[in-house]
């Protein structure tokens, strides 16, 4: 994203919700923003992508509620832009489909404010793919029509123009895919159903699609209406009337992945989310991404400045997280410290995760303990030092206690130097919120105890016996249970146990 003293916008497609729909260049383009004005259809895993730096205006856009006028949204693009700043409109599915993207650019254009258009993924052709309907086939139709189910202004939901041409959308024998009608659901299966539309035709609601709460109403055009009266409609939804309807629980697939329709919270340090939430997002869960705790560099570290110079007088160097070792490297890079000094260095890690990011950097661990916890890490590295070594230990300023006391006793020499602080993310959460007390999300991952305290800091007073929370390690669970949660702890303490316990659970 260039750097401009006069400002640019970029209109946004963010996609149908699930962020893996989310295009390369609009997360590029989101993750350099300034100022992100965005609607409520904009997916919550890509709401939490938004910068913490940026100005995040939420203007609400949703069918029949908005908490601004759109006038005023247009206004406000060039405001902040005038200020000189980068300025994303982040709009739900595609900004030219039924988006008002047009509209915006007009005064865009008028002011003379630049501006780009970053394409999304349309929930007219997502939303029914994920409920396993090809909106064409070429058993049953050649062409699809995408519609706006929304009524203008003046029209009453019983109006049967709805400025829509019926007759001409029955003509076309083709799927019909009606965005923002649940409000005018009647009246368009009237409309068609008058122009001549075969009263068995398939149709369907799809609702909160792409999300783990999506669900389908599948009936005919003539009896649609009383199904989802019978059954309960909630937005957003799509509305496919066609014979590729029927396809749908034949070809149905996101409900059936193992972790399907499964909502997960997950919290972990914000630079170490993503990678869990690819696994968890390749079993079929909505994952809710929740940076819980920050780590930063501790400035000016003479202790480890100090100890990188002298590395050849280690035995041994030991990593508690990937974090510390990110952090080690990172140092050693800055203070221009020669990697051969490592040559003789031998290196001990606590688990599964820390060993590989220290592989990213070349080396790797001559210790890896049964248990990946400070006691046992320390425990399996006292059996193996006779004495008088020299054991340097880089990691958080608030260490496991555990590791130290493990190694004391026996005569070595231990360098415990702090190299990052732990800091919590203390956001309010409130549709998290809302949503861990309904039980929307199903199940909340810590990966350290921590993640467990930062998370609190961020929710706030909450009932939290409601929170199923899934830990890594015992001190993790220990925290866990001393909010009340409900707890369970993996076999191990890595990632791919913890996500095995979750399996487990689900599927109980």
């Amino acid at each position: 994203m260039e750097n401009l003293e006069t400002g640019k916008v970029w209109l946004v497609g963010a996609g149908p919700s699930d962020p893996g729909l989310f295009t390369l260049k609009g997360r590029e383009v989101l993750e350099q923003a300034e100022v992100v004005v965005y609607d409520a259809l904009a997916g919550q895993g890509i709401l939490n992508m938004i910068p913490k730096y940026a100005e995040a205006i939420d203007v609400g856009k949703r069918s029949s509620h908005h908490k601004m006028r759109q006038e005023k949204i247009n206004e406000l693009l060039v405001e902040k832009a005038k200020e000189g700043k980068r300025v994303v409109r982040l709009k739900g599915g595609d900004p030219f489909l039924f988006g008002r993207g047009g509209e915006e650019l007009e005064l865009l254009v008028k002011e003379g404010i630049p501006y780009e258009i970053v394409p999304g993924v349309t929930s007219a052709l997502a939303v029914p793919a994920y409920q396993g309907i090809p909106v064409t086939h070429r058993d049953y139709c050649s062409s699809v029509h995408i519609i706006t189910g929304h009524r203008r202004d003046g029209f009453s939901a019983d109006s049967i123009s709805l400025g829509i041409d019926f007759e001409a959308l029955v003509r076309t024998k083709g799927t019909l895919v009606f965005l923002m009608g649940v409000a005018s659901l009647g009246a368009i299966c009237r409309g068609l159903l008058q122009a001549g539309m075969d009263p068995d035709m398939p149709a369907a609601l799809l609702m909160q699609g792409t999300t783990a709460a999506q669900k389908r109403i599948v009936a005919t055009i003539s009896t649609l209406e009383a199904e989802v009266e019978r059954v309960g409609a909630k937005t957003p939804a799509v509305i496919v009337v066609g014979k590729v309807c029927t396809l749908a629980e034949e070809f149905s697939w996101y409900e059936k992945q193992p972790l399907g329709g499964v909502k997960i919270l997950l919290t972990r340090p914000r630079e170490l989310v993503s990678e869990t939430a690819k696994k968890l997002r390749a079993l079929g869960a909505e994952v809710v991404e929740l940076p819980a705790i920050r780590t930063d560099r501790i400035a000016e570290n003479k202790k480890l400045y100090a100890a990188l110079k002298n590395l050849p007088s280690y035995q041994w160097i030991v990593f508690t997280s990937p974090t510390g070792v990110r952090i080690f490297f990172e140092e050693m890079a800055g203070q221009r410290t020669d990697c051969r000094l490592l040559a003789k260095v031998k290196f001990a890690v606590i688990g599964g995760g820390t060993r590989r990011e220290l592989e990213k950097h070349g080396y790797y661990a001559d210790l890896l303990p049964e248990v990946f916890d400070g006691e046992h890490l320390g425990k399996a590295l006292a059996k193996v030092c006779e004495g008088d070594e020299r054991i340097l230990i880089p990691r958080a300023s608030i260490g496991n206690r555990e590791l130290a006391e493990a190694l004391a006793g026996k005569n070595l020499w231990v360098d415990d130097i702090a190299t990052y602080n732990t800091s919590y993310e203390t956001d309010g959460l409130a549709q998290e919120k809302r949503e861990l007390a309904d039980g929307s999300i199903r199940y909340v991952l810590f990966t350290s105890a921590s993640s467990v305290r930062g998370f609190a800091a961020a929710v706030g007073e909450m009932d939290y016996s409601r929170v199923k929370a899934v830990c890594i390690g015992k001190q993790t669970k220990a925290a866990a249970d001393g909010f009340g949660m409900q707890t369970w702890m993996s076999k191990e303490a890595s990632i791919d146990s913890l996500i095995a316990k979750l399996l487990e659970l689900v599927h109980a």
